[in-house]
């Protein structure tokens, strides 16, 4: 990879990047570090990783750096069970977006990493489990265990309208 081609990679996938790791740390200072690590990382071995791969490299980087953040940072309720409310969104409607940015931020770190990847920034199955070291079927259920979350978090629609 030139530089030129490291520079246009910087363009177009620093800002994927950000918002994936902001959405999961939540945290703006702790999630530039990790984005700048990433390309820190990538500079570095530039000459190895194709033009081509740059993208899922930097996901990659960015989600092991960030589950070191998270290791290094606090701890983490790393069970599967999440409370669940039985009757839906409680609170006064304040926008579908914030109902969901709610419901993301009470997933377990792994199911909200592998949901951003997959409906926010379009990976595929196997993509997502090169990113995040998880075989594909593993994928599959924290996928489908955090949408039946995110389904019974937010109720029916009649209740969110």
């Amino acid at each position: 990879m030139t530089t030129a081609e490291y520079n246009q990679c910087v363009d177009r996938y620093a800002d994927g990047v950000y918002r994936f790791i902001l959405k999961n740390l939540r945290d703006d200072a702790r999630a530039q570090d990790v984005v700048q690590d990433s390309f820190e990382r990538l500079w570095l071995r530039h000459r190895e990783v194709h033009v081509d791969k740059a993208r899922a490299y930097l996901f990659s980087t960015a989600y092991h750096a960030m589950i070191d953040s998270l290791r290094k940072g606090k701890k983490e309720d790393l069970c599967d069970e999440v409370p669940m409310q039985t009757e839906g969104y409680q609170q006064e409607y304040s926008g579908l977006g914030e109902i969901l940015e709610e419901g993301l931020s009470r997933l377990p770190s792994d199911q909200r990493a592998v949901i951003m990847l997959r409906d926010y920034e379009g990976y595929s199955y196997h993509e997502i489990g090169q990113i995040t070291g998880l075989s594909e079927s593993q994928v599959k259920v924290y996928i489908y265990r955090a949408r039946l979350f995110l389904k019974k978090y937010i109720g029916s629609m009649d209740v969110v309208i």
